[in-house]
């Protein structure tokens, strides 16, 4: 057991042997990076398929939040208690979408962890080698951080620094030099942390993290979109804001990092156009406000409906429906039916006469 295991262990080391496997058909680890993301974007699909549906569907809720939030704005409490009302009678359900959200969070973290520390996450090199390395660089005045420490391994076995390459097995330094010799993509060591710095150096790093932040603002500002929300105040501000988070992490992960989250976005964003013609935002929107409409002119005649779960002949998915009163009375009798046709089935091929004498019995 890794004796560093944490949380990013857990997300790290399965995602590791992902990016092990696709490293073994094509040695570059810029284009190993671009695959591994387009895969688990694809995997992902299902995932934000449900988001788009749920995040138009929501989006003709929009108008309604917006009226009780205006008319009880003095009251909390029973703005409160009209929004549970809404999620009640209506279905509104404010955190509908959140799963593909959280998913895309621990995949991000199970990539910097992958990417800190490639040797051990993706080669499967020993803890104990990496840290009997680390302690010969020590000894040899080479500072370095945990997130540059195998960047600098890598640099020392390259090198021939004997002190270091000791510390390894002759399969670990033919993994370790092979690796340093496709780890540079368009002639960007990937293993290096960009800095805030315009040296010379540090201008070709300076690339991916500026992709990263131009693609997330796009991306997001196409995902508003297709969701057919308008988002407003604190909540317009804190979606545009969200890339300053991303840029943090670019700038104390290794590039790599920026080149997943590049590719990520650039992704994301087709599979959200591609979506949206699944489901639109304003079909969905009109079709949410007819059932509203439709339940209301109900509840206005006096008749009450009742939400069930049943499954979708098409998806087999379980998903909630509003039946009303009188369909869930046909429901009940025609449950009743089945239920004395099971438990009278073998009394119906006894004939009449044999019946008459068990009740005389």
């Amino acid at each position: 057991m890794d004796r560093d295991m944490n949380i990013l262990y857990i997300l790290g080391v399965p995602l590791g042997y992902v990016m092990e496997w696709i490293y073994n058909l094509i040695p570059n680890y810029g284009w190993d990076i671009i695959i591994f993301t387009i895969v688990i974007r694809l995997l992902s699909i299902p995932l934000q398929l449900n988001q788009q549906k749920s995040m138009a569907k929501m989006s003709a809720f929009q108008p309604m939040i917006a009226d009780i939030q205006k008319k009880y704005k003095d009251k909390p409490e029973k703005q409160q208690e009209e929004l549970m009302k809404l999620q009640q009678e209506f279905g509104y359900k404010p955190t509908a979408g959140c799963m593909p959200m959280l998913v895309n969070f621990l995949v991000m973290f199970g990539v910097i962890e992958v990417v800190y520390r490639p040797l051990q996450r993706i080669f499967h090199i020993g803890a104990e080698a990496i840290t009997a390395a680390g302690d010969a660089m020590t000894a040899l005045g080479i500072s370095f951080t945990q997130v540059t420490r195998d960047t600098n391994i890598i640099a020392q076995v390259l090198a021939g620094e004997s002190t270091v390459t000791s510390v390894f097995t002759p399969d670990q330094l033919n993994t370790i030099t092979e690796f340093g010799q496709h780890m540079d993509f368009f002639g960007i060591d990937l293993t290096r942390v960009p800095q805030y710095s315009l040296a010379a150096d540090n201008l070709p790093l300076l690339i991916f993290p500026i992709l990263a932040v131009v693609t997330m603002f796009i991306s997001t500002h196409i995902s508003m979109k297709a969701s057919g929300q308008e988002m407003q105040g604190s909540m317009k501000l804190t979606m545009y804001m969200m890339p300053l988070m991303y840029v943090f992490f670019c700038f104390t992960v290794p590039c790599a990092f920026s080149l997943y989250y590049v590719i990520s976005n650039i992704v994301m964003t087709v599979q959200t156009q591609v979506m949206r013609k699944i489901y639109d935002p304003e079909k969905m929107k009109e079709q949410v406000k007819a059932e509203i409409a439709s339940r209301r002119k109900e509840e206005k005649r006096g008749v009450k409906s009742t939400t069930i779960k049943v499954q979708d002949e098409k998806t087999g998915e379980v998903v909630e429906k509003n039946i009303s009163a009188s369909e869930m009375n046909k429901r009940r009798l025609e449950y009743a039916r089945q239920q004395d046709a099971e438990r009278y089935k073998d009394e119906r091929t006894v004939p009449l006469s044999e019946l008459q004498n068990k009740k005389e019995d």
